[in-house]
């Protein structure tokens, strides 16, 4: 699994410097080792900080119920797209309740009051960000 994780013409890994990874015995030495000879180190969660995962946990929470959840991937390709789409979502159209909902990387249409409403789809209208053209 390590090798087809870390394939440096198509791996999943490739290209990723840092793998954060909790303590689960799945995670072995020679699976560290290889993530390691791939140039991605490994970084483990230190042992009984339960919290620590919850970030995770809650993006997982979040693709699953805002995105993948109403789709059917027709292939590792199309999954692929999806998870694309989403994080460009996530990152640029969506508000996040720990950041006082504010937008992680915000443009110039953020806040504006004036101007007429329009819509940016993705995936087929299952994610929508409204924001104002320029007045």
């Amino acid at each position: 699994m390590a090798r087809n994780l870390t394939d440096p013409f198509d791996g999943f890994l490739r290209g990723v410097r840092y793998l954060i990874m909790d303590r689960d015995p799945l995670f072995t030495t020679c699976f560290r080792n290889m993530l390691n000879k791939s140039g991605t180190k490994p970084v483990r969660l230190p042992s009984r900080s339960p919290n620590l995962n919850a970030f995770a946990e809650r993006f997982v929470l979040s693709i699953k119920t805002e995105c993948l959840n109403k789709i059917i991937p027709l292939g590792e390709k199309h999954l692929r797209l999806a998870i694309k789409e989403y994080m460009a979502h996530y990152h640029t159209e969506r508000n996040h309740q720990g950041l006082d909902n504010r937008i992680i990387l915000s443009d110039d249409s953020v806040g504006r009051s004036e101007g007429d409403i329009k819509t940016r789809s993705r995936l087929g209208g299952c994610l929508n960000y409204y924001c104002r053209d320029a007045a």
